[in-house]
């Protein structure tokens, strides 16, 4: 099988794109790059599809080397013939290729193999032929071959179906129909082990205690908790089928007779089918379950952390922020329009201390003296309070209160990525900035912190780690190549998911931008050490220059298109700078006299919206949100209430939506809509403002059941 045959079958793309995608794969072009720049060359394949092509193409060569692996094996045992070798050509994925391999595996010493130690392979063999002849006389037959280590006649036919049942085994048409019961039918049930039935922490699993489900329907979020729970050491989980049913497949693909023979091979179906089919097939088909419950989990992860990332941004504002507390007080920096520390210090507006006053005039007086335009409100402990005590202030200014999620600050301001920022302040005074910095550019601090400590998963811990990195590293790069980065104040974890910049260009450029000074054009990158002529084709287009001399530097058009900008500018008797914004002229360019052999009206499409609005960030700004000032805690909630909520994290199951307290409420998919919800993301997105209907509290529990107020 070849690369682009195999891409084509798995994703139904077109053999061009598809082939041209891999020639740019090759020449270590990134995603985003290709999807932006190279339209032309892939069809117009987006990211998605392109990011498919990559996937596959993995996978491809992961087989293939698994291929070359075993084929290396097999000769080394000088038992590849060319039937199987071209059979391990053709194989089209692991499982097939493994059920080739598995006859010529150097297993560990088997029954099997001391049977054929002891000689009795030949008896093996004439059972399986099943010969009339031999069938009533398959005692007599079994006592020819009696030795030291083979004492009589039942031990001689034990090991010769030791060694049928191995032949059993290996067959892939029998492995291929029992994957096929299981698939199909297979259920999962849970037991409870009895001994931690009352433990504290086992109780978030009762609904698990004695479970049983289709294996096929259970839900990726159900089946991991399941999972967790059996890892966790309160219950067992089973895999079944009808077994009868499964020895009936297998007995009708063996069995030619009716006599002592096949008496015989029955004993080795059913020793097969118990020792060895149902063992290796059945966590087989977990292991898929899990590993596709996995990709469902990577995806809503990826998805909560994409729009979270693509939140609403302030802008470059002057922003007070305020990491909330009671007995430590409350941190306080003032940031400037960059998010550089200009002050710090702590207030105690809060018990113990109760310096309300004192905290409201310091407040005040910091807005004046920094010219503050909007305050940043941690949403942890004392956040209602504080915000409370902030809305009390009379500014001469207006300035708008925000509350910002607090998800990750800490570990953020224990990091390296911090103390190289801060060195000479301590943890508290990083977190208040990490929150200030938040509302003004959500995705420019958040790439700081690893993704897993934002708190938009589901199962995050439970589902294959590498596979997880690499979507989430691919969702920030998506993100951060979408909105492009202004390079004379994007920090080194920022411009590292540049494409094809990486973490040790980045800090050259920033290093060069200390030592130098800001960029003034988009051409000095290239003086940046190290970074060569293939790193600026790949990414000088994401990187921006404000207030640039040449405004094609301050947009999202790559500078090998200048050019062609230029000569649209010339044929119109203007200058660029007379093209940006000019909507009426853009639109009267016939764009067909531009094409070349390697730009044509995709790329050139992309152009004139560009210059329509160069560098026009398409996130929302941000909204200021107000909680219910009636509601402190889960015990003042009643059913029947509307309340206004944030929707802080979406799983396959629903949402979770913070509704001013420390218990999140869940609004479960059922309860989205009045008609079926097949995917929640239709219905809500994250840090979405909603109104919600209290459905029902369990205080105990701490659970909140919630419906989307419609």
């Amino acid at each position: 099988m070849q690369l682009i045959p195999y891409i084509i079958k798995h994703t139904q793309l077109p053999e061009k794109g598809v082939q041209n995608t891999v020639e740019l794969l090759d020449q270590d072009c990134t995603v985003p790059f290709i999807s932006r720049y190279r339209k032309e060359r892939t069809g117009n394949l987006d990211e998605v599809q392109i990011g498919a092509i990559v996937t596959f193409k993995a996978q491809f060569e992961a087989l293939e080397k698994r291929k070359a692996a075993i084929i290396k094996a097999l000769e080394e045992q000088e038992v590849l013939t060319t039937e199987l070798r071209q059979k391990i050509g053709n194989a089209g994925d692991l499982t097939t290729l493994e059920d080739f391999y598995l006859p010529f595996k150097k297993s560990k010493k088997t029954k099997a193999e001391t049977a054929r130690k002891n000689g009795l392979e030949p008896l093996a063999k004439i059972i399986m032929a099943q010969s009339r002849n031999f069938g009533d006389e398959i005692e007599f037959e079994a006592s020819k071959y009696l030795s030291d280590t083979v004492e009589n006649e039942d031990k001689a036919l034990e090991g010769a179906r030791h060694i049928i049942a191995e032949w059993i085994n290996e067959r892939a048409d029998i492995r291929n129909q029992i994957r096929y019961q299981l698939e199909k039918f297979a259920q999962i049930t849970t037991k409870v082990i009895s001994t931690k039935k009352e433990e504290e922490k086992a109780q978030k699993f009762r609904d698990y205690f004695d479970w049983s489900e289709s294996l096929g329907r259970c839900p990726s979020h159900r089946l991991l908790a399941i999972l967790r729970a059996e890892n966790e050491g309160f219950i067992r989980v089973k895999i079944e089928i009808d077994n009868e049913r499964a020895l009936q497949k297998i007995e009708d693909r063996i069995l030619k007779s009716n006599n002592a023979c096949s008496a015989q091979i029955k004993l080795a179906i059913q020793d097969a089918y118990k020792r060895l089919l149902f063992p290796s097939l059945s966590n087989e088909t977990l292991k898929k379950a899990k590993e596709k419950a996995d990709e469902s989990a990577i995806q809503v992860f990826s998805n909560n952390l994409k729009q979270l990332l693509l939140g609403s941004p302030l802008g470059e504002k002057r922003i007070l922020a305020l990491d909330p507390g009671f007995r430590t007080g409350c941190k306080l920096v003032c940031l400037s329009a960059q998010g550089d520390l200009e002050h710090n210090e702590t207030i105690y507006p809060h018990a113990p201390k109760n310096d309300s006053k004192g905290a409201m005039r310091k407040i005040s007086s910091l807005a004046d003296a920094y010219k503050i335009e909007a305050i940043a409100i941690g949403n942890g402990t004392a956040s209602r309070e504080t915000e409370q005590l902030i809305k009390r202030i009379q500014f001469r200014n207006p300035i708008e209160v925000f509350v910002v999620s607090e998800a990750g600050a800490s570990i953020y301001s224990a990091s390296k990525i911090a103390r190289d920022e801060f060195p000479n302040y301590d943890v508290t005074v990083r977190g208040a900035v990490s929150i200030g910095r938040r509302l003004a550019d959500p995705l420019a601090e958040l790439v700081k912190i690893d993704p897993k400590s934002i708190g938009v998963g589901q199962y995050q811990h439970d589902v294959d780690q590498n596979k997880l990195k690499t979507s989430l590293d691919t969702v920030v790069e998506s993100c951060v190549n979408s909105v492009g980065v202004n390079i004379n104040t994007a920090s080194v974890p920022l411009l590292s998911y540049v494409s094809g910049i990486g973490p040790k260009l980045a800090e050259n450029i920033v290093a060069y931008r200390n030592e130098q000074g800001a960029f003034e054009s988009r051409t000095a990158i290239k003086k940046v050490p190290r970074l060569g002529g293939k790193a600026f084709e790949q990414g000088a287009a994401f990187m921006r220059i404000k207030q640039a001399k040449n405004p094609l530097d301050d947009s999202a058009v790559h500078p090998e298109s200048y050019g062609i900008v230029e000569k649209m500018a010339k044929d119109l008797g203007k200058k660029v700078s007379d093209l940006i914004g000019n909507k009426q002229l853009l639109q009267s360019i016939d764009l067909n006299a531009y094409c070349t052999e390697n730009i044509g009206l995709f790329t050139l499409k992309d152009i004139i919206k560009e210059l329509e609005k160069p560098g026009l960030d398409t996130r929302e700004k941000a909204k200021v949100f107000t909680f219910d000032q009636n509601i402190r805690s889960i015990t003042d909630l009643e059913t029947g209430q509307l309340l206004p909520g944030i929707v802080n994290n979406i799983t396959n199951f629903g949402c979770f939506v913070d509704i001013g307290i420390k218990e999140s409420g869940l609004i479960h998919i059922s309860n989205l809509s009045d008609t079926f919800v097949k995917d929640v993301n239709a219905h809500v997105s994250l840090h979405q403002q909603i109104i919600v209907k209290v459905l029902e509290v369990d205080v105990p529990r701490k659970r909140i059941q919630l419906a989307l107020h419609q």
